[in-house]
């Protein structure tokens, strides 16, 4: 696991709201896999709503138990939206948490469990991730670098939640045709983040043809913009992930 390493002055800025910190030429600088909170402001989310969905999250660890724990981005997180139905059916039984913010890559939600403290005084038996595709269409990271990224989160993960079982999924495919080329970047990125799968207390679940047609393509139903689940799409994701993760639950229970 990387060392839990601070940078004050980014910090600084961060919390100060100054989003032009980070310029273009800076995102080559930023490791993927060290924490860093949000530093870039986009127009569908300022720092300081970053900043409250991160509160959020600190507020649900502290109201109860969380059995089952997800954890990523944009994705993840329209679990409360898009995918609202499907989770009060499927996962508040569970009494799951979501803990899926937009915009993040693998340095945010380092930060976040880490220095951020998400994940202080609770015990999941599950905890879901995927992460990894803003750092491939945000950040324009190279796949081996997200590899490591993706690494790092499940490192700490195994740290701080010794006794957790860990599904990781792929991540999941983006772009209408199979040449796409965030498509492309995402395959490279699952090819080196599977072998993860092979360690102990983490399980590796491809996450990838039920989302597609037969000739590779995505259709909108599913994914209307190609990159976002939409309803549907979180009713195949329920449906493919659930014997994987009945399965990890009643290894947790046991254990």
């Amino acid at each position: 696991m990387p060392p839990k390493i601070t940078f004050p002055l980014i910090i600084i800025f961060a919390f100060l709201g100054r989003a032009q910190f980070c310029q273009a030429d800076d995102k080559a600088q930023q490791p993927t896999d060290v924490p860093l909170p949000r530093v870039i402001e986009y127009p569908w989310m300022n720092l300081e709503q970053w900043r409250a969905f991160h509160q959020g999250d600190l507020d649900r660890a502290k109201a109860g138990p969380v059995d089952v724990l997800f954890l990523g981005d944009s994705i993840t997180e329209c679990w409360d939206t898009r995918g609202l139905e499907v989770w009060q059916k499927q996962y508040a039984p569970l009494r799951a948490a979501n803990f899926g913010v937009g915009g993040d890559t693998t340095q945010n939600v380092l930060w976040r469990i880490t220095e951020g403290g998400a994940l202080n005084g609770i015990h999941p038996g599950v905890v879901v991730l995927m992460i990894g595709t803003n750092n491939i269409g945000l950040m324009k990271d190279a796949p081996t670098d997200i590899a490591k990224g993706v690494s790092a989160v499940v490192s700490s993960l195994r740290e701080l939640l010794p006794e957790a079982e860990i599904l990781l999924l792929s991540i999941f495919p983006r772009g209408e045709t199979p040449d796409n080329e965030y498509r492309l970047k995402v395959v490279a990125t699952n090819k080196l983040i599977e072998p993860l799968g092979q360690h102990e207390h983490v399980t590796w679940l491809e996450m990838w043809n039920p989302f597609l047609k037969g000739d590779g393509t995505m259709s909108k139903d599913i994914m209307a913009d190609f990159l976002h689940p939409t309803t549907h799409g979180y009713e195949i994701w329920a449906k493919t992930m659930k014997p994987t993760l009945e399965k990890l639950q009643r290894k947790a229970n046991q254990g």
